[in-house]
């Protein structure tokens, strides 16, 4: 119950300061939790359902933005950016690429993997062992970029 918690105080901060754009996004985020706990998984959200949800919210609207900027409507793309901060401030601190890299030698090492035939078994690991901490995208990038040599 701790996001729900954060959320419903970062949503009073918001109102105090009249916040819109922060208040959408907390909204959003609110709107999603509710969702996930009466779609049948329990009163609870496990922390990392919690994280899951967080990283589709942030990468939506990252998505909307690249649309949006494509399209030459930064006035829609900046909101969505903007949204995007917001929600972030809920996720662990992300993992740099050369930290991501070390953990995806490390895994590759392990399994022993020699070739993109293994590319499923190391992203498997990997994402496993990274949850909340990278973007599925990132990680992707460089297990390919590590399995091609």
């Amino acid at each position: 119950m701790g996001l729900q918690q954060d959320i419903m105080t970062a949503m009073k901060t918001a109102m105090k300061a009249k916040d819109q754009t922060a208040l959408a996004a907390l909204r959003a985020v609110k709107s999603e939790i509710l969702l996930a706990k009466t779609s049948g998984a329990g009163d609870e959200l496990s922390e990392a359902d919690e994280i899951k949800l967080l990283q589709k919210l942030v990468k939506q609207r990252k998505d909307s933005a690249t649309i949006f900027t494509e399209q030459g409507r930064e006035d829609l793309a900046e909101p969505e950016i903007a949204q995007a901060a917001i929600i972030e401030q809920f996720l662990p601190e992300q993992l740099t690429a050369e930290e991501i890299e070390k953990v995806v030698v490390m895994t590759i090492d392990d399994i022993g993997a020699s070739g993109m035939k293994d590319m499923g078994k190391v992203m498997g690991l990997v994402s496993k062992q990274l949850a909340g901490q990278a973007d599925g995208k990132t990680i992707s990038t460089i297990v390919k970029a590590k399995l091609s040599n």
